[in-house]
Order: C-alpha cells, then sequence, then structure tokens
C-alpha cells in the first residue's frame, strides 16, 4: 500500500483542529434558511465578490458596485469573472483530469493579459511538470486528508509553482475552490474563500512564501491563513444569504 504523501501534515500542531473548526463553520453557514428559496441569487452574489477579491489579489482591485454595474474592463478582472463562471461546470473533470481543467482555468483567465501562445500552457520546466503531475496525482484520489487541507495544498502547490504565465493566482484559487466543491464541502459553490484571503493580503502572500519553504512552521502558517479564509468565507456568505431574507 502507498502512503498517503499529506497524512503527515495532519500531525502539525493545530493543524487538524483549526481545519475542522473552519469545516464546522462552513457547515453552519451552509444550512442558512436563505438558501431554501434564494440559493441562485445568493451563489451568484458570492460568486461575484469571489471574482472580484481574486482579481484584487493579482494587483487589480475595483469596488464590486463598479464590477456589478458592468464599467470594468480590466483584463485581470475580466478573466477572473470568466473563471468564477466557468467553475461550476469544471467540477466533474477536476476529479478525473485536473491538468486539462488547470489548462482551461488559465485560458479563461489569461485571456487578454498574456499573448495568445500561451493560454492555457504550464511552464516548460520539467520541475514544474513534475509537481503538477504529483498533484493531480492527489487530486484523483491520491489522498485521504480533509478536504480544506487538500484545498489548500491545491492553492499553495499552485502559488509556489508560479507554472503559468500572468494571473497564475487565478488559476490557483479557482482550483482550490473546485477542490471544495468538488469534495462536497462546498457543492454549490457558495463560499468566497477569496474574500477571507484578501481581507488578510499581507498574511495571504506571508503565509504562502512559507508554504513555499515546506518547513512545518510555514506550512503551519499556510494551513491557519487558509482555515481563517474558509471562516470568513462563511460569515461573508451568511451576511449575503440574511439580505435576502429581508
Amino acid at each position: 500500500m502507498i502512503a498517503d504523501p499529506l497524512a503527515p501534515l495532519l500531525d502539525l500542531t493545530g493543524v487538524a483542529e483549526e481545519l475542522a473548526a473552519a469545516r464546522d463553520r462552513a457547515d453552519e453557514a451552509l444550512r442558512h434558511r436563505a438558501l431554501r428559496r434564494q440559493g441562485g441569487p445568493v451563489a451568484a452574489e458570492a460568486s461575484l465578490r469571489g471574482a472580484v477579491a481574486s482579481a484584487a489579489l493579482e494587483g487589480s482591485a475595483y469596488e464590486v458596485a463598479d464590477v456589478r454595474a458592468g464599467t470594468v474592463t480590466d483584463p485581470v478582472l475580466q478573466g477572473a469573472l470568466r473563471v468564477a463562471g466557468a467553475v461550476g461546470g469544471l467540477v466533474d473533470l477536476w476529479g478525473t483530469a485536473p491538468r486539462q481543467v488547470l489548462a482551461r482555468l488559465h485560458v479563461l483567465a489569461a485571456r487578454g493579459s498574456v499573448p495568445e501562445e500561451e493560454l492555457g500552457r504550464p511552464s516548460g520546466d520539467p520541475a514544474v511538470a513534475a509537481r503538477l503531475d504529483g498533484l493531480a496525482g492527489l487530486v484523483t484520489g491520491g489522498t485521504s486528508v480533509p478536504p480544506i487541507m487538500l484545498a489548500a495544498v491545491v492553492h499553495g502547490e499552485l502559488l509556489a509553482l508560479r507554472g503559468f504565465a500572468g494571473p497564475n493566482g487565478v488559476v490557483a484559487r479557482a482550483a482550490a475552490r473546485l477542490a471544495l466543491i468538488g469534495s462536497g464541502v462546498d457543492p454549490r459553490g457558495l463560499l468566497a474563500v477569496e474574500v477571507g484571503h484578501q481581507e488578510r493580503q499581507p498574511e495571504y502572500v506571508g503565509a504562502a512564501g512559507a508554504f513555499a519553504t515546506g518547513t512545518p512552521d510555514g506550512l503551519r502558517s499556510w494551513f491557519h491563513h487558509y482555515a481563517e479564509a474558509v471562516r470568513r468565507a462563511a460569515q461573508e456568505l451568511t451576511a449575503i444569504a440574511d439580505l435576502f431574507l429581508r
């Protein structure tokens, strides 16, 4: 039997407990009574806010109201919106062909930001290719760690690799969202974890850099941040859902 390569991460001090608490908070938010009748509009608003936050993390920051009004033409923001709109249709493929999904996400995210010939093509560095293959193996059943941990690893690894030209972070955040949706943590795509990352942007950047070191302290830092971002996404969902009860 092949050992689960991520299992040792659960032994990092406090990590399992923090991720479990984040899952509990997400589950609570996903039981909001507004979602019974207004799930579609709530999902659309959460998707919009997530896309705006993801673009902001790439340096393209705009007010949600301006984006909602359709007045922003920034290519990174438009790419983030395209990605947000496509995520739901990529869930099934993510679990079987994640490399293909990553290429599609990059095409959507980077159109207008990078040359046409670079769209959907990861770096040709053999080391990057090998790590992307390893990540694909985890996504397609190579680990049994809690889904939020896997989503955090997907996100952190894609940020660390910088495998795609242009808005690589938009791709990484969308892939993490797919990991949460496909695992059943967030089956309707209601948790805008990107908002949590943006609200703690200095910590996000620092923790992502710490994750890339691969040290126990660096990994703990990233998982702590990720758990906080999921909890913040749950708060955001609750706030959005409350609006639809008025």
